[in-house]
């Protein structure tokens, strides 16, 4: 019999979208499935061709954040998260009560559902982003929604049924030693596959990508990439960067090295580089490391700074923390890695252990497992 699996994210493009590939999986098994998310990025998630549904007003993530009042970084996240959740609760509750679900599927940062799903008698599993406990973003959201968890007679957020963890085993920390192990598999938007990713290249290629946040938390960050570019130049390699047109606006001329800029599909266009120079985003790094990609890192915030640890340890690139970021020395990181090969064989160690986790269709049947399962056995 076919099940009922509703898909909820925040309206943040890393956040919604690690869902689809599974949601796809899911759909193709014959399954029904909703994707649902708020006002301001459904237009965004339509495009994947999904069924989608809002839950809510659009919550500005970032303006959530700047605003809060909070020292702590983490901290400060998690609180934003739970206003958002907040925010969409009613609609979610409403929506999920609806269109009656076997199991909801969140992904970490999204508590609406899951609070809905517990209310509502319905199996919840969690899609777990990013290397790091992140504690705080759990403890924070449920301080932020303490009235209305105690409304609902919890005492915190409930506990999902089940995490799945895209990160390859070997690269966990001993807290996600339970999780459910997913393989990594990009959905890159609609972007199209440039032509230059499908021709042989007669010289090195490095890709410079700065994620969808880090641009929109500090004109600084910005502007700091422009002379990265013109050191980066140096090297005698083709350059193609990775961000929003909107960013590359704003900098002056880009030096003749770069042969694009602008929205990129990473699994293909990482594909067909040498290296890549990133702020440790879950997306960024885990496709990287799938294509079998060395890296040079440059986190800014949060779980980037345990992502770019794990590919350290691997031995498959390069960490700059922000105070060791300058244009000189990301150009002699990223030097390094193209000369020595012993990056690129980690890297494609670690792509070879991705490989090996259960594919999204494998999981569709865990998924359907959990959602018949009495809710009485969960764990």
């Amino acid at each position: 019999m076919d099940v009922r699996i509703a898909f909820t994210a925040i309206g943040l493009p890393g956040h919604f979208y690690p869902l689809v590939p599974l949601a796809w999986a899911c759909r193709a098994a014959g399954h029904d499935v909703l994707m649902v998310t708020t006002d301001g990025f459904t237009a965004g998630a339509v495009r994947s061709g999904l069924p989608v549904a809002s839950c809510g007003p659009a919550a500005d993530f970032v303006d959530l954040v700047t605003h809060g009042g909070v020292q702590d970084e983490e901290y400060a996240n998690g609180r934003a998260f739970g206003r958002i959740a907040r925010q969409r609760l009613p609609r979610t509750e409403r929506l999920l009560r609806d269109w009656r679900p076997d199991l909801v599927v969140s992904e970490r940062a999204e508590f609406a559902g899951p609070i809905a799903a517990h209310t509502l008698g319905i199996p919840q599993v969690e899609l777990h982003w990013g290397r790091a406990a992140l504690p705080q973003y759990r403890i924070a959201a449920a301080d932020e929604l303490r009235p209305t968890l105690a409304a609902r007679g919890l005492a915190g957020l409930p506990a999902p049924r089940a995490s799945l963890n895209p990160w390859p085993p070997g690269l966990r920390l001993p807290y996600a030693g339970g999780h459910l192990s997913v393989r990594h598999e990009s959905y890159n938007g609609d972007a199209l596959v440039p032509g230059w990713a499908l021709e042989r290249r007669t010289r090195p290629r490095v890709c410079m990508t700065l994620g969808t946040v880090v641009p929109r938390i500090g004109e600084d960050v910005v502007s700091a990439w422009h002379p990265v570019l013109l050191a980066l130049a140096e090297l005698d390699v083709e350059l193609v960067v990775a961000v929003s047109e909107t960013v590359a606006a704003r900098w002056p001329a880009l030096p003749d090295a770069v042969r694009h800029f602008g929205w990129l599909p990473l699994s293909q266009s990482l594909g067909a580089c040498d290296a890549v120079i990133h702020h440790g985003g879950q997306g960024t790094t885990l496709t990287a490391l799938a294509t079998g990609r060395p890296q040079v890192m440059l986190p800014v915030f949060d779980d980037q700074f345990d992502n770019t640890e794990a590919v350290v340890r691997a031995g498959a690139g390069l960490r700059l923390l922000p105070d060791e970021v300058t244009p000189a020395s990301v150009a002699a990181r990223t030097g390094e890695v193209l000369a020595r090969p012993g990056y690129a064989r980690a890297a494609a160690d670690v792509a070879t252990e991705i490989a090996a986790q259960p594919s999204t269709a494998d999981t569709v049947r865990v998924l359907v497992d959990l959602a018949r399962e009495p809710l009485g056995r969960a764990a």
